[in-house]
């Protein structure tokens, strides 16, 4: 380990290299379950937890995603499995919940990043069907997902949950007001469950990405990031909160529970 250090500090080795040899494994051992996970943010999340060392299930709605990212994260000698889920299915999130347990003999780590978009434009003009899709996988899908996940937590005596928000739940960005509103409510989710579960172990926390560079992003990250608010005049990268998220969920945040993280270039972060 002293030699690693070493190397490291002269530049012999990046810490890309170090992490995937699982000499920084602060999740050693833990078993994470990341939704919607395959590319963007998500991918992101569940590269960067095995980087640190835990078994990471990803999820995706489509087959050929899920086998391209274990292809990619199995070639960094990360250890990942996999499956499809759309979150709004009950049973498909039975089936990941115990995939999980079955496959590795816990669940330690949720991180819930499956979200949708709907709609486009005035929020009077959206419809009910939309609406009900909005809250269906971007709050309810989350919520039950935590209800199937929390019995297995409470076997390993605690655990950690981490809901992917957005800056737009502080302020609501224009033409996607309804999404916004269904990230406002992970704020309040988070906290409820964090004073729900506190006494168990299990700590709730949330990240509130700003304008990240993905493609669920896109059309805002074709804009120049002075016009759109950004003190810090760029984009965020989905890496910038992958490492914010390891962090909510090791050791080295145990005394951290019911917060939300905002990683958005100094965007504000007040309701």
């Amino acid at each position: 380990m002293k030699l690693f250090a070493r190397l490291l500090y002269r530049g012999a080795v990046n810490l890309q290299t170090v992490r995937a040899c699982g000499t920084m494994g602060r999740l050693t051992g833990k078993v994470a379950i990341v939704t919607a996970s395959t590319e963007g943010i998500g991918y992101a999340i569940a590269r960067r937890l095995g980087q640190d060392g835990a078994h990471v299930v990803i999820s995706s709605r489509k087959q050929k995603n899920v086998d391209k990212a274990i292809e990619e994260l199995k070639a960094e000698s990360l250890s990942v499995s996999g499956m499809v889920c759309h979150v709004s299915n009950p049973m498909h999130r039975k089936d990941l919940i115990n995939k999980a347990v079955t496959e590795n003999g816990g669940i330690d780590i949720l991180v819930s990043n499956a979200a949708a978009s709907p709609h486009f434009g005035p929020m009077l003009e959206i419809s009910e069907h939309a609406w009900d899709k909005l809250w269906d996988i971007n709050v309810k899908a989350g919520f039950m997902l935590c209800k199937e996940a929390v019995p297995h937590m409470r076997e390993r005596g605690g655990g950690s949950i981490v809901f992917v928000a957005s800056m737009a739940g502080f302020n609501p960005f224009p033409l996607i007001a309804p999404y916004s509103v269904t990230k406002t409510a992970l704020f309040g989710l988070t906290k409820a469950l964090a004073g729900s579960l506190a006494t168990e172990n299990i700590r709730v926390n949330a990240i509130a990405p700003g304008v990240i560079k993905t493609k669920f992003a896109a059309m805002l990250t074709e804009a120049d990031p002075a016009n759109v608010g950004i003190p810090m005049n760029r984009f965020g990268t989905p890496d910038e909160c992958a490492g914010t998220v390891s962090y909510l969920v090791s050791d080295d945040a145990s005394y951290v529970t019911g917060e939300t993280i905002p990683i958005s270039g100094g965007m504000p972060s007040r309701l």
